[in-house]
């Protein structure tokens, strides 16, 4: 019988290797490490079948870098940031559910007469159409999220990936009487390269961002405090900037956010500035 010293030597080097294999499967997946913050960490993503949209920081008032750079992202009719030295700015919110918060956003907007877009799944659609259509009448962008907001980059087939888009399209022309602006923000900020293309063959612009924080969590709101550190500390000129609409934080202060950001010089401009359509 071997010494237990010896199995249990032997039993550590076979969970050490297990546990190596396993973090270079996840990461060889993820293509990037997500940070609380809604920040990454870099990470090679060759050959990685999915990739989640990240960002790393640098200097305060200085552009992010993305997962993939912006003359990359063009190539797909895709964009995170404009590059430019102009502090301009553009709102987008995205839209999974209502919980009171719309109408707030919507009047913080129209008193900065600050355009906005505002990317909507089936579900709001369905249950918010009034909503909708006061975006629309007060000069702002619907765009698409997909219908059941899944995770696109395991969407393989081109004729599955264009129901997800095209059955949104179809509700919100049913919904308003108008088509959709071909704007697509993919689920959870998950996309694949091919992803990008489908996107792009359907006549679609991609918009990831480079200015969010975390405001989605219902039952872990960040305080008035805690926004403005993130959003004011990270601004940058070009900015495309993500919230959540569901947000009760983002509702309260949405107001003074904007005020403060036009006192920084900033000007708020829609996204067929960024793509040029």
């Amino acid at each position: 019988m071997k010494p237990v010293a010896s199995m249990s030597a032997h039993l550590f080097l076979r969970l050490c290797g297990i546990a190596l294999l396993l973090t270079l499967a996840y990461f060889g997946g993820q293509g990037v490490a997500r940070i609380s913050d809604g920040s990454a960490a870099l990470l090679p993503v060759s050959g990685a079948a999915s990739t989640s949209w990240g960002l790393g920081f640098g200097e305060p008032g200085t552009p992010p870098t993305g997962t993939v750079s912006a003359n990359t992202l063009k190539k797909y009719d895709a964009y995170y940031i404009e590059e430019t030295a102009e502090k301009k700015l553009y709102l987008t919110f995205d839209c999974g559910f209502e919980n009171g918060n719309t109408p707030a956003i919507l009047d913080a907007l129209k008193k900065h007469d600050a355009p906005a877009t505002f990317f909507v799944v089936g579900h709001y659609l369905e249950t918010s159409p009034d909503l909708v259509k006061r975006m629309l009448a007060e000069g702002h962008t619907v765009g698409n999220h997909t219908y059941h907001h899944p995770d696109m980059s395991k969407i393989s087939t081109e004729a599955d990936f264009s129901k997800e888009l095209e059955s949104l399209e179809t509700l919100y022309q049913e919904v308003t009487g108008e088509p959709i602006s071909k704007y697509y923000r993919p689920p959870q900020g998950i996309y694949s390269e091919k992803n990008l293309q489908m996107a792009k063959e359907l006549g679609y612009h991609t918009f990831f961002w480079s200015l969010a924080y975390v405001d989605w969590k219902q039952d872990d709101q960040p305080t008035h405090e805690q926004a403005f550190d993130k959003l004011l500390t990270r601004v940058h000129p070009g900015a495309v900037v993500l919230l959540h609409n569901t947000s009760k934080t983002n509702g309260e202060i949405l107001d003074e956010l904007l005020t403060k950001w036009e006192e920084m010089g900033y000007t708020f401009h829609p996204l067929s500035e960024l793509c040029g359509a």
